[in-house]
């Protein structure tokens, strides 16, 4: 059994070199987004299709998140004796840092409570033991399988929202962006999307330089690449078209519904920005966000250290974000799903931490969710997969095809997710 434990005072060595792989992985994703895969089926859209669809927001945890401390089985007496220093105490407990009850067998953290309104008004859904299906405890390899939706497939450069985007004429017909990831590169989940970019800041995209010339520069790329075939032509136009949009929607002036308070940090931000490109209806129909800091080897601390700081940023984030869509009556027309590569080993280490293991939690937060429940078939702590991990009892893949189909109107799910058969669990609701 291979040993993962940590190579430096946080995180393991392959999670530090990971931004190198992904940024030459990414070489390839962007090729990916140019052009349809070869094996893609050509699609005719109606001209009277009904486009009819939420936006999808899709956040990703990078890291590799502790599932057991996110969402605690208090009623499970193994996980006490497998957590002795980390665990997190039941709801009865005297301890300041006990769990929040959520249905008298799992619990919330109190890092994790600011989510609890939404689980309580049936807008979150949490879904348990789940995970993929494939046992790599390689970041780099299971956030690869996650995000192209095949176990297994190391040459698969296209992301299972890339191929829904691709199968699925725009929400809206004049769109010059469809989707986008808050990170410098474009993420696999998105390639192969088409009107698909990476916008670190849509706050503040544009042509770097000197600002006096940025107007005229701006003109030239509509003119410059004018001659030129597809997707080159197009994709200049249409970057064009983008900073104008994003330019005229002054997301740095936006005014949040609900009373919802965004924090200063990234994540906070970049949902607050996803706020404003959702009520400004400009035709964006999918997000992804990233959340790192999940690879917690060593001084794990869920109760008040620094898991606990990167659970409150999540919540916190996650929470603003609900506030704000309920508030401006946009909740029912969202999905948001929040996943990560895999979850934790069930005993902690010696380094009061926990290793690589597989089973993990998933949320999924939204207006037409089966929420407030933990839908799990909870296979308990007392037999491990490799005497270790929480056992995958639920393929990611099934909760995700039913947000698919029922939430982004898209039937073709053997295209999604190729080879794969979901099981229905009702998680998602249809209709608008």
């Amino acid at each position: 059994m291979a040993d993962h434990r940590h190579s430096r005072a946080t995180g393991c060595g392959e999670y530090h070199a990971l931004s190198r792989r992904q940024f030459l992985r990414q070489a390839s994703v962007a090729a990916a987004a140019a052009s349809a895969p070869a094996w893609l089926p050509r699609v005719t859209y109606a001209q009277s299709e009904n486009s009819a669809r939420d936006v999808m927001v899709c956040v990703f945890l990078r890291g590799g998140m502790d599932g057991l401390s996110s969402v605690v089985p208090f009623g499970e007496p193994d996980y006490y004796t497998a957590r002795p220093t980390i665990r997190i105490m039941p709801p009865d407990s005297s301890d300041a840092n006990r769990a929040i009850n959520l249905n008298g067998f799992f619990g919330f953290p109190p890092a994790m409570g600011a989510l609890l309104p939404a689980y309580l008004a049936g807008r979150l859904l949490i879904v348990h033991a789940t995970g993929s299906i494939d046992s790599s405890r390689s970041h780099f390899d299971a956030q690869h399988y996650m995000e192209v939706g095949m176990p297994g497939q190391s040459a698969l450069v296209t992301g299972w929202l890339g191929r829904h985007l691709a199968t699925r004429s725009p929400a809206r017909p004049t769109a010059s962006l469809r989707a986008l990831s808050f990170t410098f590169g474009l993420t696999e989940t998105l390639a192969g999307g088409p009107l698909t970019m990476p916008i670190p800041d849509p706050a503040n995209f544009g042509l770097t330089g000197i600002s006096s010339s940025r107007t005229a520069r701006l003109e030239w790329l509509g003119t410059a690449f004018a001659g030129e075939s597809d997707p080159l032509r197009t994709s200049a136009l249409n970057t064009q078209r983008t900073i104008a949009a994003l330019a005229g929607l002054g997301i740095n002036t936006y005014l949040p519904s609900g009373n919802a308070v965004y924090a200063n940090n990234s994540f906070a931000r970049a949902l607050r920005s996803t706020a404003a490109l959702i009520r400004a209806d400009i035709g964006v129909e999918v997000v992804q966000i990233d959340l790192g800091g999940w690879d917690t080897h060593s001084a794990q601390a869920p109760a008040t250290g620094s898991m606990a700081a990167t659970m409150r940023t999540l919540a916190d984030g996650l929470a603003a974000f609900h506030a704000d869509m309920d508030g401006s009556s946009r909740i029912d027309r969202v999905t948001a799903v929040v996943m990560s590569e895999f979850g934790r080993n069930v005993r902690e280490n010696g380094s009061a931490g926990t290793d690589h293991g597989r089973g993990n939690c998933m949320f999924v937060l939204g207006g037409a969710v089966n929420g407030g429940q933990v839908l799990a078939r909870w296979p308990g702590l007392a037999r491990l997969t490799d005497n270790q991990d929480l056992t995958v009892t639920i393929d990611h893949r099934d909760i995700l095809s039913e947000i698919v189909a029922k939430r982004l109107g898209n039937a073709a799910l053997d295209v999604v997710f190729p080879g794969h058969a979901p099981v229905a669990y009702n998680a998602i609701r249809f209709g608008y």
